[in-house]
């Protein structure tokens, strides 16, 4: 609970710094901390499936964004900070390296059993659900609400990408 308390703290920084940013790039880069953080702590509650999903999300809505930033401030905003992003990538990735190796050391052997809930599923989702296939079942009945999450989450993304990349209403360059 600690772990995910502090994400929480980091998250409400981030936000915090990504309103009050001056710069515009500093901004998207600290929005993508906050969704960083919330993929994290979906993985502490044990929900990897929205995790994946938000990292995803995250990481494509950031490449728009940077884009975007980018193209408005001048290659002369992201050369004065090479030094700095450099130094960001080297920490992000030792970062990621470090869960990495603590995930991987958590995966069970190959071949050893750990059914625990997944057992349930399949022997008591014909009798329970009414679905002949396990898979519907589970997505549709067990984890309905987890599926919604996904599903929002993705109807999400693809609106704010059409916010962006939509030639309506832009004014232009003349």
């Amino acid at each position: 609970m600690l772990q995910i308390q502090i994400l929480i703290v980091f998250m409400i920084i981030a936000a915090v710094i990504a309103v009050e940013s001056v710069d515009l790039l500093g901004a998207v880069v600290s929005v993508g901390a906050v969704g960083l953080g919330l993929s994290i702590a979906f993985l502490f509650l044990q929900a990897p499936d929205l995790a994946i999903v938000q990292l995803v999300v995250e990481i494509l809505s950031l490449i728009i964004l940077i884009r975007a930033v980018g193209i408005k401030n001048g290659a002369s905003a992201v050369r004065e900070r090479r030094f700095i992003g450099t130094s960001a990538v080297v920490i992000c990735l030792g970062i990621f390296l470090i869960f990495a190796y603590k995930s991987l050391l958590e995966i069970p052997r190959f071949g050893s059993p750990i059914i625990g809930v997944a057992g349930r599923y399949l022997m008591q989702s014909l009798k329970e659900t009414g679905a002949a296939n396990v898979v519907t079942s589970i997505i549709l009945d067990y984890r309905a609400l987890d599926t919604l999450g996904e599903a929002t989450v993705l109807f999400t993304a693809v609106i704010g990408v059409l916010a962006v990349v939509r030639k309506i209403g832009r004014k232009s360059k003349e």
